[in-house]
């Protein structure tokens, strides 16, 4: 004992004399105690030494050491080495941490008394190891260079554990790769799990693998700057939070996931200690206002990004690709399907770059339950999938049946572009959110099976923006009034009609460039069955197939043709003035396409003769074909052009247009 006690004094007065660190080793831990901040050291009944309030028994201290190592405030590091892991301490929070190290598997408890922010750099590779931190204070977590696995669990299944249930930084080192890989077995909720807030920060990458459900978890909100985050596979889904979702830069790639690319709820587990009251207004919300994110998804019905409020998109890009086809949810007892972008509440796009491709039977661009509002951004929607029929007992993934007479529950159609909700109860229907449409480039493109292009449950309004649609059934439809004030609008549909409103139809200003399937569909439709009305005030209107009957036209003149030929360039004049040109996708003779399934009526090889090209000016048009177009500027996928000159071509005969080719009502 008397050497033990020789060897301290000689310790302290070292420290005390060169101004050193006292380094006290505990096994795989050792407290590191600048000598500045060491103050008076007492050496208790010959057992217990306490240094700046953390008490030591001596026969746990397996050494003592001074050297001149710089000591960070409020730091701990863990460097993994293989099957073993040391840490260090700062000397200013040792008393407020109790360190447990077994292999390479590292647990540190926080206690209730620490009030300050401790930063755990975690480095070092292991294949059997792991990361937990339990305390009621907000934390640092810097990877700086980690490879962790958890493959046999001591303390969590994740790779990294965090409960605090507090603001977590999460700083990924500039110019590090990380990688983390959680246990196959456990009841983890993610191989990276946060019980409280998450924002990610700072240039480096990390890779994240989820072996029993998602890939990350956060109990509350997760933000991102710069970082690159790559989950590389996931029984769950790729990310997932609870109360916001929030990306102002950086990097996210998803891929390999059993469900969902990115998804936010409102409500979080409280059989984990989450909370399910958030103080927050923002609860189950997505905001992106730049960066990159791509995301593949394969699970049937599977989200890319969905969110149970509103999603807030106004910059950045976005690339989703969804693969699944749907399924039958025995819950809810209805069909479920794939979509890009979903979310329950209300969508707002106000900028940014979307690319949304969906190839399942049933998939959908995007879509929302609330009210959608695009008001600028580029657009682009491709569904390839069928309709999807499932109705609990039998599935067909490319049906192709009348769905008149069949439950909406049974049957997810493919949509590129769908808001709002309809319910019915009984005979009778309510009509939720709506579609508002003021900017941006938007175009869609459906090819399976009842593919509509763009589709509101409720009203529908486009008062600007470059929308181009080429879908199989109707190419933009509302189940309630539809308005066109602005913009420029294409809707070409080869087996239904262009434009479809079940209420009335108001058009009043822009282009608009609708071509129909063969009669009785039409380029621009409404529910006549219901004494719906389409009403022309204004604007530039070309109809190819033409519109429903007992249109009311005032504020300009309207014209038909009954012949034209395919692809070839019209010269449309508005008076004196060039309107626009445009092509014709087919010829006036070559026949009608088939009608689609359920589509409101049975469509049929009627041939063109019972079609009419339709156009109208605010003055008096003039028609003529075959014109040679140069300069100007392309719409709709090279089929109109604004601008430029026009020379050649011969003057086509037009006719007061006295009708519709009308169909047998609303589809």
């Amino acid at each position: 004992m008397k050497k033990i006690y020789a060897l301290l004094t000689a310790l302290l007065l070292t420290i005390a004399a060169t101004a050193q660190t006292l380094n006290v080793q505990v096994g795989s831990v050792t407290y590191q105690f600048p000598a500045s901040q060491c103050g008076e050291m007492t050496y208790t009944d010959g057992t217990t030494l306490t240094i700046m309030n953390k008490a030591f028994t001596l026969s746990d201290i397996s050494a003592m050491t001074i050297d001149e190592t710089e000591v960070a405030d409020g730091t701990i590091g863990v460097v993994y080495d293989g099957t073993s892991a040391k840490v260090t301490v700062a000397g200013n929070v040792a008393q407020y941490v109790t360190p447990t190290v077994s292999g390479a598997h590292v647990s540190i408890a926080q206690s209730s008394d620490l009030a300050e922010e401790i930063t755990y750099t975690l480095s070092g590779s292991s294949s059997d190891g792991e990361f937990y931190t339990s305390g009621s204070y907000k934390a640092t977590i810097e990877l700086n260079g980690l490879t962790l696995t958890n493959a046999t669990p001591v303390y969590s299944g994740a790779a990294i554990h965090v409960q605090n249930g507090k603001r977590i930084k999460v700083k990924i080192v500039t110019g590090t790769t990380n990688t983390l890989n959680d246990a196959s077995t456990g009841s983890q909720k993610g191989c990276l799990y946060i019980k409280g807030h998450a924002e990610f920060a700072q240039k480096g990458t990390l890779n994240v693998t989820g072996n029993v459900k998602h890939g990350i978890k956060a109990g509350e909100y997760i933000s991102l700057k710069n970082a690159t985050i790559n989950v590389l596979g996931a029984v769950g889904d790729g990310i997932s939070c609870n109360e916001y979702f929030l990306m102002e830069s950086g990097t996210i790639s998803i891929s390999g996931t059993g469900d969902d690319g990115i998804q936010c709820d409102l409500d979080g587990d409280t059989s984990t200690g989450e909370t399910t009251d958030h103080e927050d207004e923002d609860s189950g919300n997505i905001y992106i206002s730049s960066g990159t994110i791509s995301v593949t998804c394969t699970a049937t019905a599977a989200k890319g990004i969905k969110c149970d409020g509103d999603m807030n998109i106004t910059g950045g890009t976005i690339t989703v690709k969804t693969t699944g086809n749907g399924e039958w949810d025995s819950d809810d007892l209805e069909t479920k399907a794939a979509c890009g972008l979903s979310c329950d509440g209300n969508m707002t796009i106000s900028g940014g770059t979307l690319n949304l491709t969906a190839t399942g039977s049933g998939g959908k661009g995007m879509k929302c339950d609330g009210v959608m509002t695009i008001s600028d951004g580029t657009i682009t929607v491709v569904t390839s999938g069928g309709l999807y029929y499932n109705n609990g007992t039998t599935e067909n993934t490319n049906y192709t049946g009348d769905t008149d007479n069949v439950s909406s529950d049974y049957y997810s159609s493919p949509k590129g572009i769908k808001a709002g909700v309809k319910t019915q109860s009984g005979n009778s229907y309510t009509y939720a959110g709506g579609l508002v449409i003021s900017g941006g480039t938007i175009s869609v493109t459906t090819s399976g099976n009842n593919g509509e292009g763009i589709e509101s449950k409720n009203y529908l309004n486009i008062t600007g923006g470059h929308i181009t649609v080429n879908s199989y059934d109707d190419a933009i439809n509302s189940a309630q009034d539809m308005t066109i004030e602005g913009g420029y609008v294409y809707a070409h549909a080869t087996n239904n009609d262009g434009i479809d409103a079940n209420g009335n139809c108001y058009i009043k200003g822009g282009v608009v460039y609708a071509i129909g399937a063969s009669s009785p569909e039409v380029a621009i439709d409404v529910n006549s069955e219901e004494q719906k009305k389409l009403y022309i005030t204004g604007g530039t209107i070309i109809a190819v197939g033409g519109l429903e009957s007992g249109a009311s036209i005032s504020g300009g003149t309207c014209k038909s043709a009954s012949s034209w030929t395919a692809s070839s360039w019209h010269a449309l004049y508005n008076g004196s003035d060039l309107a626009l040109a445009f092509k014709t996708p087919a010829s006036s003779s070559s026949g009608g396409n088939q009608g689609g399934p359920g589509g409101g009526g049975p469509g049929g090889n009627q041939g063109g003769s019972s079609q009419q090209l339709v156009v109208y000016t605010t003055a008096t048009p003039s028609l003529k074909s075959g014109v040679t177009v140069s300069g100007g500027t392309e719409y709709f996928g090279g089929m109109a052009n604004i601008g430029g000159t026009v020379s050649g071509g011969s003057t086509v005969t037009l006719s007061t247009y006295s009708g519709g080719n009308s169909g047998p009502g609303g589809h």
